[in-house]
């Protein structure tokens, strides 16, 4: 009989808990970039994100002897598996001591609700949507994190491989970018400007007061996201609320002079047709926030990342260009507008998001930098098509 033991979380006392343990977990963890305590608890507050308005979801805690050793999110998005027509619960936040049996126990709790729900299939790890972190990582653990996405212990993978039925489903590489010392790559300038005196793209640096004004371009630039990403694993398309709530998320604390946006001055209202959001490397600063927390002394470790750019690295956070203009150098001409602010600021390299492994044309923008394939992740699936095994407590 099995030793652990499955509480789902019913109160803000449980979620308090399971927030807290990714704390305890990682406490002194040299590359983990822990999120902020107050993000988390934004993230998963059912009646704050606004996912919500179409996943729904179950938080699971798994206690030995009193103690608690693990914990998962099952998590239903709707919304995705209407339109990619897959019936799938989701499991994410998954964290735990290095234990098969607490490994079992977790991903039998997020079966076992997929089923109640009439799920066909197990998928993850994954958040509520492709902007929350995804995949396991099981490649680069001597390799620092990023805000954007998930860190986790070498003994996850090797976990999840004695879980029955469980494989592969996508895999996600990282790169490291290096950025040139001076000037900027030869072939990657001529592109640019072609692209602008052929095809009259142009960059658009905004400034505060673009951001809600009448061209709304806060929302124009995840509307770009959204037709950028739409066909990618695991998407599914931002709603006019998530906007909102990203607009404020983001156009807040990041540097608009780090942010840029191409134009296609052939259309009439100049329409956007691709996005650059990058900004200083948060790792270390969040690193030094005591449990996700702002004080007492967080909030100045996070400042002096953002506003005195101390640090090495940048974090190129969503880089989306429609499909129609990546074949006109638009990417090209994306960095051409971001090297020499990079540069200015002395940072040595850029992090990739996660991309697709299968994602040539994404991958093939960094051939025009010194790079490395520093990280790989990993999406596991299982068929749901059996007897449940037990229910959650």
């Amino acid at each position: 009989m099995s030793s652990v033991t499955i509480e789902r979380v019913i109160d803000k006392k449980g979620l308090k808990a399971f927030i807290q343990l990714h704390y305890d977990l990682y406490k002194g963890n040299q590359y983990d970039a822990p999120n902020l305590y107050s993000d988390e608890l934004h993230t998963l507050s059912k009646d704050k994100n606004s996912a919500f308005e179409f996943c729904e979801a179950e938080y699971f805690l798994a206690y030995r002897d009193g103690k608690l050793v693990g914990r998962v999110a099952a998590i239903i998005n709707h919304r995705y598996n209407e339109q990619w027509q897959r019936p799938c619960v989701r499991f994410g936040w998954l964290d735990l001591i290095d234990d098969a049996e607490v490994m079992k126990a977790l991903l039998t709790a997020v079966e076992d609700y997929g089923r109640e729900k009439g799920m066909k299939e197990i998928i993850g790890p994954l958040g509520f949507t492709d902007m929350d972190p995804e995949g396991m990582l099981t490649d680069g653990f001597d390799q620092l994190g990023t805000m954007a996405t998930l860190y986790n212990y070498p003994y996850y993978p090797k976990l999840m491989e004695q879980m029955p039925g469980y494989e592969k489903d996508n895999d996600y590489v990282e790169y490291k970018v290096f950025v040139p010392k001076e000037g900027m790559p030869d072939k990657m300038k001529r592109v640019a400007e072609l692209c602008m005196s052929r095809y009259n793209l142009h960059v658009k640096k905004l400034k505060k007061e673009d951001i809600y004004g009448p061209k709304k371009y806060g929302h124009r630039v995840f509307e770009v996201i959204n037709k950028t990403f739409g066909h990618l694993y695991g998407y599914s398309e931002m709603s006019k609320k998530q906007m909102d709530e990203y607009v404020d998320m983001y156009f807040k604390f990041i540097d608009l002079e780090m942010l840029c946006i191409i134009e296609d001055w052939n259309t009439p209202e100049h329409d956007c047709i691709g996005v650059g959001i990058t900004i200083p490397s948060l790792s270390r600063a969040l690193q030094k926030c005591r449990n996700g927390r702002l004080w007492p002394f967080g909030w100045w470790h996070l400042i002096k990342a953002l506003k005195f750019k101390k640090t090495d690295i940048v974090d190129c956070l969503l880089i989306g260009i429609l499909p129609e203009y990546r074949s006109k150098g638009a990417n090209a001409l994306l960095f051409y507008d971001l090297i020499p602010i990079y540069q200015k600021y002395g940072f040595k390299w850029g992090e990739t998001h996660v991309e697709m492994e299968t994602n040539g044309k994404v991958q093939s923008q960094w051939g025009y930098f010194d790079n490395e394939q520093h990280k790989r992740r990993r999406c596991y699936k299982k068929s749901l098509v059996s007897e449940p095994t037990h229910e959650a407590e």
